[in-house]
């Protein structure tokens, strides 16, 4: 197993954000999790990349992550994109995307990555020295998952993706998560957009108040009365 997690709890004062959480994603697999604002999505993705502290088993292929800073989680194969993007707004699309390997030394293979993004996301080459403040919201969420693909990762923490985009890029952001999958890329994504994950995810988490409600693949939970009419507004 690539990541598993047992018994994950996160507090932010004496409120308690995540409860007793557990999970896990395999190599290659692309794993969604659903649920409404406030649920703890983004906390758990904070908590796996250590940017946020947690208590319970968090493991990354058998080893613990809990006694590493967030630096050397992503040293371990693991890239967070978060939500809103946190990208460096004054700097090019090209210095922004290199900062995601600033750990690496493999020259070579770092312009082998970049190439693997900008066949991703061909407007990025397009706009390689245009600076990132000027792009829109579409283009910048390319941005930011370029960035994290440029760490190399063996899994990718995506947070919210969709979220601000119009429709038509974000099809061609969701298509270009799937071909980053196929490619070998384990996948946690958080996503209020239950349709389009179901669509494309093998197997979904529901979080609702901080605790895993419902889990199975995305066939399942596509035929869930309760899904279906919660998150997809199917009666």
């Amino acid at each position: 197993m690539l990541l598993e997690i047992r018994g994950l709890s996160v507090f932010y004062g004496k409120a308690m954000a995540l409860e007793n959480v557990s999970l896990c994603v395999a190599e290659g697999e692309f794993v969604a999790v659903l649920g409404p604002n406030g649920a703890g999505k983004s906390t758990l993705l904070k908590a796996i990349s250590r940017s946020q502290p947690s208590t319970g088993m968090l493991e990354l292929r058998g080893e613990s992550l809990q006694r590493y800073p967030a630096h050397a989680v992503v040293g371990k194969g693991i890239c967070h994109c978060p939500e809103g993007r946190r990208l460096f707004p004054e700097l090019t699309v090209l210095k922004n995307l290199m900062l995601g390997a600033y750990l690496r030394r493999d020259k070579v293979e770092i312009e082998a990555d970049l190439e693997q993004v900008y066949h991703l996301f061909p407007i990025l080459q397009e706009r390689g020295s245009q600076v990132v403040s000027t792009l829109s919201g579409g283009q910048q969420q390319m941005v930011a998952i370029g960035r994290a693909l440029m760490g190399k990762p063996a899994l990718l923490l995506l947070d919210e993706p969709s979220v601000g985009i119009a429709h038509r890029l974000k099809m061609e952001i969701f298509g270009a998560i799937k071909r980053i999958q196929r490619g070998g890329t384990a996948i946690l994504m958080a996503e209020q957009d239950a349709q389009s994950a179901l669509r494309i995810a093998d197997r979904v988490y529901v979080l609702e108040h901080g605790r895993v409600g419902r889990e199975g693949s995305s066939a399942e939970l596509a035929a869930d009365d309760y899904i279906r009419q919660a998150y997809l507004g199917v009666a």
